[in-house]
Order: C-alpha cells, then structure tokens, then sequence
C-alpha cells in the first residue's frame, strides 16, 4: 500500500525532470546521438544496426560460413590443377598430378615462385583464360571475410531503410518479460504474423530470444520517445504496455498515446489502486496482473476444477480458447444463447455486452460474437481417463 501511495508523486517526479530537459536516470547510451524528440525520418539508418533487428530467413555462423569459403578455394585450386594437368607437356618439364597441384596453388595465391611456367602456346593461352580468372575469384575468396562483413552491414541497412518506410498496422509489445512473452504467444496463437510484432526492450539477452522466434525487436527504454518513433508507434495498430513496475507503465503509456493518438493501448499493472492512473494517461484497457493471479490462487484452494479450466480458456495453443467471430447472415435476429456455438458476449460498435445483458438479447447485423472456441480437439478417451 505503501508503495502504491507514492506512485502519483514519483510520477509526477518523473514527467518533471522529462519536461524539464534533464538526462533521466534510465537515457540509452546510443539515444544521445540524436534529440528525443527527432523525427524517424531524420535518424540516420547506419546508427540504427545495433538497435533495430528484423530476423533473417537464414542464419549462418562465422565458423559455418569459413568452413565453406575454405572449400570454395579448395575446390578451386584442385579444379585448376585439374586443368593443368590435362595440359602437362606444356611446361617446362613434364608434370604428375602432384605437379599440377603445386603449381595450381602457389598459382592461385600469387606466390610465383618460377619453377614451373607454361611454354607452348596452348598452355599459356590457358593461363589467360582459366587460372588468371581462377586466380582473382581465389583473391575474393581470401578477402570474403571483410567483404562478407560489410555486405551484411549493407545488408541490414537497406532491411532496416525498407522496414521503416513499409511498417504499419503493426503490434508493439513494450517490455519483454513474463506479461510480454505471454502477450506475444497470445498473438501468434491469434494468427499474428510475428514480422508484424515489434518488441522493445532495454535488455539485449531477451532481446535476442524474441529475435530467435522471428520478431522484430528495437533495443531502447519504452519511456523515450525517440525508441517509440523508431518501433514506428505513430502508425501502429496497437500496444501492449507490459513493464515490470506501475509508473513505468503510465510513463510509457502517456507517451504512447501523445505520439499514436488512435492506436489502440493495452496496459498491465500490478496494483489495482493505480488502474485509474493508466486509464487517464489513455490506456484503452488495463489489466490488473496481481489481483487476477490472486483470485485464481484463492479459487484453487475451493475449486482447483475451474482453475484448470480458467487456464485452458486463456492458453491458445490447445484445448480451449475464448475467440472473436463475425455472425453469420443466418443468425441475424437470433438469440446469442441458442446458437451452435457456446456465446459469452456480443461486441456491438465497439461495445461488450455480456450474454446476460438486454442487449444482447437478439443479434444484430454487424454484432461480432464472443465464444469458447475448441483449438485442438482431445480424444474422448483422454478426456474421460481417471487420474492415476
């Protein structure tokens, strides 16, 4: 309690000294390279590669991608001695096979040393046209690290330039810990590409988990606005507030909602007392996490049954799971409660009304219908099997 009364007066401390131009206690290291308030526009791309990461299709390690350059010039030279060979009366002495596969490396690398040379017309008409070509791919084949190093650089400037310029309609998840995950595994279970997803975090180990499942992540502290233009939250369709304390939470949803006014803003908080606090910084919904979790711990010890149901209900991923569905033009003017499908509520304009509600008495055209929707059936067998 007492740490939920100090929340508004910590708040108010904290908008203060933003409001104020004094460098907050939680400013990134790689903000100060540009004004919190700069337009995305205005970043340069390059300063954004340690900060901004889109998944690749294709991962290749250091030890993978030499491992395959050295075969690349082995093939290389034994193709080239191959070649000499076919032509070994042409130099100075007669060539073995072994011949040839000295004179294709020491070739190849540019080491000369002359003791082998081509003499006949033919062999030195090969030279031009097969080991001086052979000898340049060989030269970019010892120089591919550096050029592999720069071409990735490259690389994920223009994926970030193209990121930027085409990202809309997207789902940002601002803070990625035990909420956030959860909020995440919720959206792909919905059916979220996770292209569409961005994560952003300060800490760069979960960081690299949300990237290892193909989201797209911006390294930075919600609460700077200069991250939010980055993660494109002006053209975002909706995000998910999920930090691990309660004025972090209204921080960064007040900066949310100044820059996006019409994306759709979801919060969690831990204490009920402040729910007021993220409704009037413009959260559209707010979960309070602590008071859930207690009233699941209080019915376990009553009736564990609901419990377990109440969990199925809320994992997509099997069993059961609450969905959204447009009616059919079949169930217009149909009571919710006689339809197929089990109906929790009806959405009418954007309005929830409960299945006991008058409204939501008949359906109407345009309603959408909340329901227990079945995600992967259970065997009947499974279902009915005492528990040992």
């Amino acid at each position: 309690m007492q740490q939920t009364a100090q929340l508004p007066v910590q708040f108010h401390a904290v908008v203060a000294r933003k409001d104020s131009g004094v460098k907050l206690p939680f400013a990134l290291s790689w903000s100060d390279r540009f004004r919190a308030d700069a337009d995305p526009s205005e970043i340069p791309v390059h300063t954004l590669l340690d900060v901004v990461r889109i998944p690749s299709a294709e991962r290749t390690t250091p030890w993978a991608l030499m491992a395959r350059r050295f075969g690349y010039a082995a093939m290389l030279v034994l193709a080239v001695a191959t070649v000499v060979y076919f032509d070994k009366e042409g130099y100075t002495e007669p060539l073995t096979f072994i011949d040839a596969l000295y004179y294709s490396a020491v070739s190849l690398s540019t080491t000369g040393y002359g003791d082998i040379t081509p003499v006949t017309q033919s062999a030195r008409l090969m030279n031009i046209l097969v080991i001086t070509p052979c000898r340049v791919a060989f030269l970019m084949l010892l120089v591919g690290t550096t050029l592999s190093v720069l071409t990735e650089d490259s690389r994920k400037t223009l994926q970030i330039q193209q990121w930027r310029r085409t990202v809309r309609n997207h789902t940002i998840v601002i803070g990625y810990g035990t909420k956030g995950r959860s909020a995440v595994d919720a959206l792909l279970a919905g059916g979220t590409a996770p292209g569409n997803i961005v994560v952003v975090d300060d800490d760069a180990v979960v960081l690299s988990n949300a990237e290892k499942r193909g989201l797209v992540t911006v390294h930075g502290n919600g609460t700077r606005s200069s991250v939010l233009k980055v993660a494109g939250v002006a053209r975002a369709r909706s995000v998910v507030v999920a930090p691990s304390s309660d004025d972090t939470a209204v921080l960064v949803t007040l900066s949310v909602r100044e820059l996006a006014p019409s994306a759709m803003i979801v919060a969690s908080v831990r204490e009920s007392e402040n729910q007021h606090l993220l409704m009037q910084s413009g959260a559209d919904s707010v979960v309070v996490s602590s008071e859930t979790a207690g009233r699941l711990l209080g019915i376990a010890t009553v009736t564990p049954p609901v419990v377990e149901m109440m969990e199925d209900l809320l994992s997509p991923d099997e069993g059961f799971a609450v969905a959204e569905r447009p009616i059919a033009d079949d169930e217009v003017g149909a009571n919710p409660r006689h339809l197929a499908d089990i109906v929790l509520g009806v959405v009418r304009s954007g309005e929830l009304y409960r299945i006991d509600a008058p409204e939501a008495e008949t359906v109407e055209p345009g309603d959408r219908l909340l329901f227990v929707q079945m995600t992967q059936p259970t065997p009947l067998t499974e279902r009915t099997r005492p528990t040992e």
